[in-house]
């Protein structure tokens, strides 16, 4: 399923709105970027400077980062045309995808569906970067229920790669099929998840940021030498290699052992290894030295495959400058 006329509509214009609107601009899309708050004409104008403003420091540091040319800074601007609801100039109605941007309160987003489903196309896309709301809640509220999905982008949205969609139960596989190849279009990596509260990354991250702040209530480490352990030790590593990936990697075993201790030690159950890991641990499918975990690794050179992934991480740790140089130490 193609695009139509390759034009993008986003509803809200906050901060997230401006970053979808930006990651598409980049790519040559023409982008309409609707505020939906009740403005008056000089506040709108006021809103509508300060969007330009933000496309624009954000290009800038694009620029600097040389990820972009400055000479396509003014081309990827004009990209972006920022309307109100009350405007009459509707062009944005025929759009191949609309991305609703607007505050996680509910009546708010079932406010803006009924609107703009009365004014866009049927056979346009929408879809809600709700970081809370389930795709088989939000579904209810759309005329077309086939069209809609979630697609929840991540902070800052022109730089995060990843997009996670989640369709409900009513969309069609063809529109999922055209969201997802249109992110891939503009470099984006998506996902598929199910219909589930907290998707993937928000779930992972609020038990790691909770965990982080109980270490810091129970006095275990200072707060600077937390992050530290965060950034050089958790995150170079699932820089490279997934957390279940990692589980196979080192082998089941060593996840299923260490969250007895700590949930004996401390007696806490957050601690305690799912089923999942305990039926592994039951089967022997514990990851790569028996060949199957969560992935299968049956007919994969095994050699090869620890060296690339080792290669990576060396190439990482030499960006980030944490590998010393040998040779150095001897001279």
């Amino acid at each position: 399923m193609k695009l139509t006329n390759g034009s993008i509509a986003v509803a809200g214009a906050g901060r997230m709105g401006r970053g979808i609107s930006l990651s598409f601009a980049n790519q040559g899309y023409p982008v309409t970027l609707i505020d939906i708050k009740e403005r008056t004409r000089e506040e709108f104008l006021q809103l509508k400077e300060q969007v330009y403003n933000e496309l624009r420091n954000q290009s800038e540091i694009l620029v600097a980062t040389n990820v972009i040319a400055r000479e396509s800074v003014e081309t990827i601007l004009s990209q972006v045309e920022v309307c109100s609801m009350k405007d009459h100039n509707l062009s944005w109605q025929n759009s191949d995808v609309l991305f609703e941007a607007v505050p996680e309160i509910l009546e708010v987003k079932k406010t803006v569906f009924a609107s703009i489903c009365e004014i866009l196309s049927e056979n346009t896309i929408i879809a809600s970067t709700t970081s809370s709301f389930s795709a088989n809640d939000l579904v209810e509220y759309i005329q077309g229920k086939e069209r809609f999905m979630n697609t929840h982008w991540l902070n800052p949205a022109y730089l995060m790669p990843l997009v996670e969609v989640s369709p409900s139960e009513s969309t069609s596989s063809e529109y999922l099929q055209k969201m997802t190849s249109l992110l891939e279009g503009i470099g984006k990596v998506p996902v598929i998840c199910a219909p589930s509260p907290g998707f993937i990354v928000p779930r992972i991250q609020a038990l790691a940021m909770n965990e982080a702040s109980r270490l810091v209530e129970e006095g275990v480490a200072t707060v600077e030498d937390i992050d530290k352990a965060s950034t050089v030790g958790f995150g170079l590593r699932f820089a490279i290699l997934g957390l279940l990936e990692f589980i196979d990697w080192g082998g089941a075993e060593t996840l299923y052992h260490a969250s007895h201790y700590l949930k004996d030690s401390m007696g806490e159950e957050r601690f305690a290894p799912p089923e999942i890991i305990e039926n592994k641990m039951n089967t022997g499918e514990i990851g790569m030295k028996t060949g199957k975990g969560f992935y299968s690794f049956e007919g994969k050179n095994i050699d090869e495959y620890q060296v690339e992934t080792l290669r990576k991480f060396v190439d990482l740790l030499k960006h980030l400058g944490y590998l010393t140089d040998v040779k150095k130490q001897y001279n």
